[in-house]
């Protein structure tokens, strides 16, 4: 059968057009699924703006304004691994992990730089371990690193914010960004942490929820992942919890509520403090930072931190049946309330429970401290500041 030339061409572009749309679309795979997050919602207005001179937690934040994923630039030179003293470090929600294998404790902070230490007071870093090429967090910020080991894996929960993707526009309040606390894994301690899911648009918790600070707790053989449900997003901020499958890869159930921030009385309302946030005055309370542990006596409590009398403050929760189910009780007063939290504990080498916290003097730089706690009893008590 004879072919002409005419319909031969035609069989070529009908080939080569789709590929030539795909390469030359300005709308890629990831530019869809982002939108598919957004809904079409469009940025809406938000709360007042702060006063002048007013405290505020960060920056006006503009979100979904712009394509979710910028070109990346040039990239920044790598910071130089020095040594640095404990107190010339300045971070946020440090968090500490020893390493009985090596004797070496190794601290991670927002930011997912690492530190390395021998003896707590000097540190050698920053070093990076994070590679996330190939996913939606690539270049974009990390907050509140922290490294957990479960069987001959080292798994980093960290939280990234990609503030180009609307989830929600909560009128005259806030637009919700894509905030998610994610898992990446190692072999070692040192990293590289790589997502554990490999798939470029996964996401741990619900897409319609603004998630921080997620931390991880074992409990019957269960892994549950403990975060934070924003009060930015809610007004009245909680802590959930979600297990997780065997591999960590998934969550198995949707989350549950644990608590509310205003459950604690020493938890105040935004506004009724002079806070503002983003640089604006948006109302309602703070949850951050969970962490929980048990005493030696086996009660189990949770390390949380939101906004006092004096500024950032660090309290604690205890379940009466001693369980992740709870019910929760709050405690009365904060555990530390002097501009001060994002605090966990660890144990040092020699058997020494401390504790470890940002603290700010009034609009300064946060910087990491640590203190002795005892956990003999019931309750958590607070110690001496420790200066190794």
């Amino acid at each position: 059968m004879k072919i002409t030339t005419t319909f031969l061409l035609a069989a070529i572009l009908m080939i080569l057009l789709p590929a030539c749309d795909s390469n030359d679309s300005s709308t890629s795979k990831e530019d869809v699924n982002r939108e598919e997050i957004s809904k079409g919602l469009v940025p809406g207005e938000q709360a007042p703006l702060a006063d002048q001179g007013q405290n505020s937690f960060g920056r006006v934040r503009r979100v979904g304004t712009t394509k979710w994923k910028s070109r990346p630039g040039p990239a920044r030179p790598e910071p130089e691994i020095k040594t640095f003293h404990l107190d010339s470090l300045s971070m946020s929600d440090p968090f500490i992990i020893p390493d009985e294998n090596t004797l070496t404790y190794y601290l991670t902070s927002t930011g997912g730089r690492l530190y390395k230490s021998e003896d707590l007071k000097m540190w050698t870093g920053p070093y990076k371990i994070i590679d996330l090429e190939g996913t939606w967090m690539d270049s974009l910020w990390v907050a509140a690193a922290e490294i957990h080991q479960f069987g001959d894996k080292y798994y980093l929960a960290g939280t990234w914010s990609d503030h180009t993707t609307l989830i929600e526009a909560v009128p005259r309040r806030y637009n919700v960004p894509l905030n998610q606390t994610q898992l990446l894994v190692s072999n070692t301690i040192e990293g590289p942490y790589k997502p554990l899911v490999d798939d470029y648009d996964f996401c741990l918790g619900p897409e319609d929820w603004d998630i921080i600070d997620g931390t991880l707790y074992e409990e019957n053989d269960t892994v549950y992942m403990v975060f934070v449900h924003e009060w930015t997003q809610l007004i009245d901020g909680t802590m959930d919890y979600m297990p997780l499958s065997k591999d960590l890869t998934h969550r198995t159930a949707e989350p549950t509520t644990i608590f509310r921030a205003s459950e604690a009385p020493w938890s105040k309302e935004m506004n009724s403090i002079g806070e503002a946030t983003f640089a604006m005055k948006m109302p309602g309370w703070v949850t951050d930072g969970p962490q929980l542990f048990r005493t030696q006596t086996g009660n189990l409590g949770m390390l949380w931190s939101s906004w006092g009398e004096n500024r950032y403050a660090q309290g604690i929760a205890y379940s009466t049946s001693g369980s992740i189910k709870g019910p929760w009780v709050q405690e009365e007063e904060a555990f530390k309330g002097d501009n001060s939290g994002h605090g966990m504990l660890f144990t040092t080498f020699e058997g020494k429970r401390l504790f470890i916290i940002h603290h700010a003097e009034d609009k300064g730089w946060r910087k990491p401290q640590l203190w002795e706690v005892d956990d003999t009893g019931d309750k958590l008590v607070l110690g001496k500041r420790y200066h190794p």
